[in-house]
């Protein structure tokens, strides 16, 4: 692997270390169980990234490994601001602060792809910013769900 790659995979596993960190810290601050379970989950989404890409720089992966989804992209976040952490944080509020995170982790992606000709490099990291956009949809499926509960009424 050339070293242009090389630093690009090494800054795409230093950005999912990082995501997996933020999710932790909101873990540790929030209360909700239900809320923690989910910050766990989102977490753990960022590790297996992040050893997806180790694998991959390590040459024991190809990009055939990702599968390419459809997503929705209800860009909720992309018309609400995020909101601030602390002990008191409404579920709502972390699935939106999470959703922010994940459509700029898609961002990143995307946008490290716009860098790059067409070719194995390129379609890895279309790939994982379709994997962050999935996580941003879930994120927003939450945050609706929890904003606005079904009522019995319909």
């Amino acid at each position: 692997m050339d070293k242009k790659v090389a630093d690009v995979i090494q800054l795409a596993i230093q950005r999912e270390e990082e995501a997996y960190e933020f999710y932790m810290d909101i873990h540790d601050k929030v209360q909700d169980p239900s809320v923690k379970d989910t910050l766990a989950f989102i977490a753990g989404e960022e590790k297996k990234h992040r050893d997806f890409l180790v694998e991959y720089r390590d040459g024991n992966h190809g990009t055939d490994t990702l599968r390419m989804a459809d997503v929705v992209n209800y860009k909720i976040a992309e018309y609400l601001e995020e909101p601030e952490v602390d002990t008191d944080t409404r579920s709502q509020d972390v699935y939106l602060i999470a959703a922010h995170r994940e459509g700029r982790s898609h961002q990143f992606y995307t946008g490290l792809a716009g860098m790059h000709s067409d070719g194995e490099l390129k379609a890895m990291l279309l790939k994982m910013a379709n994997e962050e956009l999935k996580h941003k949809e879930k994120m927003e499926y939450l945050y609706s769900n929890a904003a606005f509960p079904q009522t019995s009424g319909g």
